[in-house]
């Protein structure tokens, strides 16, 4: 469980506070989308939750545990522990599929075989498993920089796995994508969601995308909450409270 107690981020030089006066609880099985305007804070949001975007007021609790009291090598632990997916990807472009997605374990292994790029073939087989899961077993020895949108975002999926996740979080991680591509990435969201029983916070700007496949949606304009419910309680009035203007989803 995460628990958000009236969390504030400023940042510096900042006028307005990033975030202001979150107060939420995210359950494992929940599959939700945040929705809001660029600059509402959703971003923010994902990295207080990922300890990487410390509060300035009110706490962030980790099953109970406050992220301030926390070492920093705690936090390296809990983001080992948060598969993280992004917009852009953030993939290495001359490595392969399987280099790639093998990167997922980092977190869990020491330093030196890292840099050496020294893997057991148990981790091997592991990143083999999970790249005919997410549909890249054939493109294992493909080199990253040739692949589309569609599948370079697979193998971001496929290395967010890699690291046994009790939370999948996603900032944007459609939005470069054309809208079939970026449905059939939220079709593999869901699904790795549902088999693994994860708590997913996934940020994206698609009103359709996130009432076809949310079980929550949260709503930020301005850093703060303007709507926390289910895809079916979320109306046109709620959307144009978080965008400023009509929606038609």
């Amino acid at each position: 469980m995460i628990e958000l107690e009236n969390v504030s981020v400023f940042y510096p030089k900042a006028v307005e506070p990033a975030v202001k006066n979150i107060n939420l609880t995210l359950n494992p099985g929940e599959f939700i989308c945040v929705l809001g305007p660029s600059g509402a804070g959703k971003s923010t949001l994902i990295r207080t939750i990922n300890a990487l975007q410390p509060v300035t007021e009110g706490s962030v609790f980790i099953n109970g545990q406050d992220l301030k009291e926390m070492s920093k090598a705690d936090h390296r632990k809990w983001r080992s522990r948060t598969g993280m997916i992004f917009q852009h990807f953030h993939l290495i472009p001359r490595l392969t599929v399987e280099q790639n997605v093998l990167t997922g374990l980092f977190g869990k292994r020491k330093s030196f075989s890292n840099f050496a790029g020294i893997f057991s073939q148990t981790e091997k087989n592991k990143a083999y498993q999970i790249m005919n899961e997410v549909g890249l077993g054939d493109l294992s020895n493909r080199r990253v920089e040739w692949l589309s949108g569609g599948q370079k975002q697979r193998v971001g999926v496929a290395r967010a796995l890699m690291q046994e996740p009790d939370v999948f979080l996603g900032d944007e991680p459609v939005a470069s994508l054309d809208p079939g591509t970026a449905r059939s990435i939220f079709q593999l969201l869901k699904k790795v969601h549902d088999n693994q029983n994860l708590l997913s916070l996934i940020n994206v700007h698609d009103v359709t995308l996130a009432k076809s496949f949310a079980t929550r949606v949260i709503g930020l304009s301005n850093g703060e909450i303007i709507f926390d419910g289910t895809p079916d309680q979320m109306g046109e009035g709620n959307l144009e409270m978080i965008y400023g203007k009509a929606i038609h989803a």
